[in-house]
């Protein structure tokens, strides 16, 4: 009965302890709620803060965003358009690379893994300016191509997949052969669904970065109607004057792709954490 008492109260202990460090992390995300709901003026004068009469909370600021801020929806937009594409082909390509690494030897592929783990090193701010007049000279500057193409294969990504691969069955592929399968018939009929929580956890890692990218496309696109969502909050802020209210209602809105693609993935994402401690 001890024993017993004692597991159910370290739960609780374990359970209120985790609701407090819950807290603690969303609690920069409950106060960028609130202050989304209050006006412009209020936010100038008090700032970011819980010191502000609660009673003038309001939803003007998201009125204005769906019915007068055109500009923010183009910038959600573009920013929707860029993330799916570079989460498809990222999970794509990077799949296949590190697949490729993990399963086949073929001759330089200990050189060449060495070049992945190598660039993974390398501070993207040395490879911006090569980059951008690699666009120039292919015409890719203020186009969705410019920001997608050097973010398609990820060193990252490449590193992950092929770490996953390294643990698939090798005996499947050898009875595929037997069976006559084709190698692209193996890799996508049988391997990548095996690596379906890498895909996820992928997922959610490379849409979030691309979601949340700010410098590149900064440097790639020049036109309004081609910026980004970070970019495009970002030109709110101007010497002539701060749409604060504008801002932090539409910074809370770019958090809901995010949300949807975590919920989506979820169990991806579990499984891909917790596949390596089961042996099956």
């Amino acid at each position: 009965m001890k024993s017993e008492q004692r597991k159910r109260t370290l739960t609780w202990v374990a359970n209120i302890g985790m609701a407090i460090v819950c807290l603690i992390a969303l609690f920069p995300v409950i106060m960028l709620l609130i202050s989304s709901l209050r006006p412009s003026s209020e936010l100038m004068r008090t700032g970011i803060s819980l010191a502000f009469d609660w009673s003038i909370l309001n939803v003007d600021n998201y009125n204005y965003i769906f019915t007068q801020a055109g500009s923010y929806w183009t910038w959600y937009t573009n920013s929707l358009i860029i993330s799916a594409v570079t989460i498809v082909l990222s999970l794509f390509f990077s799949s296949m690379v590190g697949y490729a690494l993990a399963v086949y030897d073929f001759k330089g592929k200990n050189l060449f893994f060495t070049f992945v783990v190598f660039i993974l090193m390398v501070p993207f701010e040395i490879l911006m300016l090569p980059l951008f007049q690699m666009m120039i000279k292919v015409q890719l500057v203020d186009s969705y191509l410019g920001v997608i193409l050097p973010m398609v294969v990820a060193p990252i990504a490449v590193f992950f997949f092929r770490q996953y691969a390294l643990g698939l069955p090798v005996q499947l592929m050898d009875a595929a052969r037997i069976d006559g399968a084709t190698e692209y018939g193996i890799f996508f009929k049988i391997m990548l669904p095996l690596m379906g929580p890498s895909l996820g956890a992928m997922a959610i890692l490379q849409g979030l970065g691309s979601w949340n990218n700010f410098l590149w496309p900064l440097i790639v696109l020049r036109s309004n109607d081609m910026f980004t969502l970070p970019i495009g909050l970002a030109t709110l802020l101007t010497p002539y004057g701060n749409n604060y209210d504008v801002l932090i209602a539409g910074s809370v809105m770019t958090i809901v792709p995010i949300i949807i693609l975590f919920i989506f993935f979820q169990r991806y994402f579990v499984a891909g954490l917790t596949t390596g401690g089961v042996k099956g």
